[in-house]
């Protein structure tokens, strides 16, 4: 649950609460402690520590939530202790009491708006009194970051086709990659380049490529999407899954880890995969973590019936469906905010998090008058109801935004209509045309295509395809090869699908009992491994989700967990899958002598040829000279040396 008496500023917090290192400390999320959770020590790489915030006072204490009745009886009980009428002549008791007994001339509206810190008061822009920044911004305010800046392709123009600007567009900025096209567009639009897809992008062409990703229905599930089945809770609705609570309990499944480890398996082997990103992408921006109080039933009905059917669809039907889903609504405690008591949980998320973002332009006051929008929306037996008599009525403005609000039944509407208000308001289109620009260009995204994208964005009322057209058709697409690292979950993904890792349970396999089939077995692994490496799908504790920077993830420990998981991988470590041994990648007849069988090698799983000098270091690991004859497994070799390509910039960049 989100404790909005928690001060927002890790200034304001007590000195003795030790923080996890995070991007900032803007309103800490304290979930309730979930049956799963990633590492105590992430790999993550803290931020920059922020500049030292001036001294504030204490943050005013905030009443605490109750019903009429119990506060009649506890004012009648507070007043024989205070002499009478000296309680109800305090300001606060004042407040309390014609709360409590429904004066007609109370007004929540009028209510000072604050989040618990006395450096934000009501009407002030929260982005003038912050001390911290955006998530991304946050880790990109390092010195690492700055040297990234540096990359920046020059100049910039939209071409008629993605193929045409592919073809145009030349590469300036230094990068470990080759200036392969299609090479750079599988490896930005998929979860890693194989073998199959990059010959179907050269047979077919780029654009007819990217227009079939685009209409991922008419792309036929794969044969590994089949064993899907064998995560029994995929298909089953809200209520399926609350009539079936205790029988799931009993056998120790969940419904959420069954929707992480889905989303695995599609981002390994689906070929729908520009789709695949794309749900992971709006999985950090609309963010709802996997695990969450209701989680079990709830998290993979969001999943299905809100980030993927809007996936390439459009953002405004997005946000409308989220705040009508008892998953978004339960994580931020939506139904304890009523006219009579309003909370700003959802209210807050949905302008900070969801849409126009904290330099958006939204007032402390703005985010009060759209809790009061948003009274009535709640959960009622893990269904999503709306409760007109919850519902404040009266004249709201948030932002450019206003509405009557005359009737409680009218509330609801005028709920949507604000919604679609924020969808589709230019901070939202920029936000996320920069977000776009971070996720497929580059860490510092050319300011020049952020307003190209945010322009079609606004043009096409928050579609998605159209949006990433513009994106695919520029030259700074194009020109930024080598400028995105990928993160633990993108790296553990990328190198199962360059080994060829099937699915498929081979002959030899045991399993260890009856409970769970091979292949669900081997996605708990996965799952297990990837929340060890702290990125997981949907796996963020808070509702930021997770950066999409490198210097996010650029620590020490990331790395060598990414080689020790292609070590595994290379070795064939979970043995309910079927892997291919390295010397079987280079093919029939593998060059007889070490040079041009590491060079073969390495084409193959990082789809490029290494450079010469790369080439002889990773032979003089493997103990052998350029020229040394070897047989079909590199003199025992093909194991170390496939372990060393996997580890090179070659596989680690996107």
């Amino acid at each position: 649950m989100v404790d909005r008496s928690v001060p927002r500023h890790a200034q304001h917090a007590e000195p003795a609460v030790q923080q996890k290192p995070h991007s900032h400390h803007y309103r800490p999320y304290v979930p309730p402690p979930p049956r799963h959770r990633a590492s105590e020590q992430p790999t993550r790489s803290p931020a920059e520590p922020q500049p030292a915030a001036v001294p504030v006072t204490a943050p005013k204490k905030r009443r605490a939530r109750m019903g009429r009745r119990k506060a009649i009886l506890g004012i009648s009980g507070l007043a024989a202790l205070t002499g009478g009428t000296a309680f109800a002549a305090t300001p606060g008791g004042q407040e309390v009491v014609d709360w409590a007994l429904g004066r007609s001339d109370y007004d929540p509206a009028a209510d000072e708006a604050s989040d618990g810190n006395p450096a934000r008061p009501g009407g002030q822009q929260p982005s003038t009194v912050r001390t911290y920044t955006e998530q991304n911004e946050s880790y990109m305010a390092s010195k690492a970051g700055d040297a990234l800046r540096g990359n920046i392709p020059a100049g910039g123009r939209r071409f008629s086709s993605p193929a045409i600007a592919a073809q145009a567009t030349k590469v300036t900025v230094p990068t470990a990659l080759a200036n392969d096209p299609v090479r750079h567009l599988v490896s930005r639009l998929t979860f890693g380049p194989t073998q199959k897809v990059m010959a179907e992008v050269a047979r077919v062409g780029i654009d007819e490529w990217i227009s079939q990703q685009l209409d991922p229905e008419r792309i036929p599930a794969t044969p590994a999407e089949a064993k899907l089945g064998d995560l029994t809770t995929l298909g089953m609705s809200v209520a399926d899954l609350r009539a079936a609570r205790k029988d799931h309990e009993a056998k120790g499944i969940r419904a959420d880890d069954e929707m992480v480890q889905a989303t695995i398996a599609r981002q390994i082997w689906s070929d729908r995969q520009v789709f695949e990103v794309m749900v992971d992408f709006w999985n950090d921006f609309l963010h709802v973590p996997a695990f969450h109080e209701g989680s079990p039933v709830l998290r993979s009905s969001f999943d299905r019936d809100v980030i993927r059917r809007y996936a390439l669809d459009n953002y405004p039907d997005m946000l409308v469906a989220a705040n009508r889903h008892p998953a978004l609504l339960t994580y931020l405690n939506q139904s304890e905010s009523t006219k009579d008591e309003v909370t700003d949980n959802l209210a807050r998320e949905n302008l900070e998090r969801y849409s126009v973002g904290v330099d958006g332009g939204y007032t402390e006051r703005d985010v009060r008058q759209a809790a009061l929008l948003q009274t009535g929306r709640a959960v009622k037996d893990d269904r999503y109801v709306y409760r007109a008599d919850k519902h404040y009525v009266g004249a709201v403005k948030v932002m450019g935004f206003s509405h009557p609000n005359t009737t409680a039944a009218g509330g609801e509407q005028a709920g949507e209509e604000y919604f679609r208000y924020l969808a589709n308001h230019p901070s939202t289109a920029r936000r996320i045309a920069t977000r776009l620009a971070t996720r497929f260009v580059s860490d510092t995204p050319p300011p020049a295509l952020v307003e190209r994208l945010a322009r079609s964005y606004t043009v096409n009322r928050g579609a998605v395809k159209p949006v990433l057209l513009e994106l695919l058709s520029s030259s700074e697409f194009w020109a930024a090869v080598g400028q995105k690292v990928r993160r633990p979950l993108e790296y553990v993904v990328a190198t199962y699908r360059t080994l060829g890792v099937s699915p498929e349970t081979p002959a030899s396999y045991r399993a260890g009992g009856p409970d769970r089939t091979p292949f669900a077995e081997g996605m708990r692994q996965l799952q297990g491994r990837l929340q060890e490496l702290g990125h997981y799908p949907a796996g963020a504790p808070g509702p930021t989700g997770y950066p999409d920077v490198f210097v996010a993830w650029s620590s020490a420990s990331t790395m060598v967990a990414f080689w020790n998981e292609a070590a595994d991988a290379v070795a064939g470590s979970r043995p309910m899958f079927t892997y291919q041994r390295p010397e079987q990648l280079v093919g029939a007849n593998p060059p007889k002598t070490a040079l041009p069988y590491v060079a073969a090698l390495a084409q193959r799983l990082v789809h490029q040829p290494l450079p010469p000098e790369a080439l002889r270091t990773i032979t003089g690991v493997a103990g052998l000279a350029p020229g040394a004859a070897v047989d079909a497994t590199l003199n025992g070799a093909a194991v170390a040396v496939a372990r060393v390509i996997l580890a090179s910039p070659q596989h680690l960049l996107r």
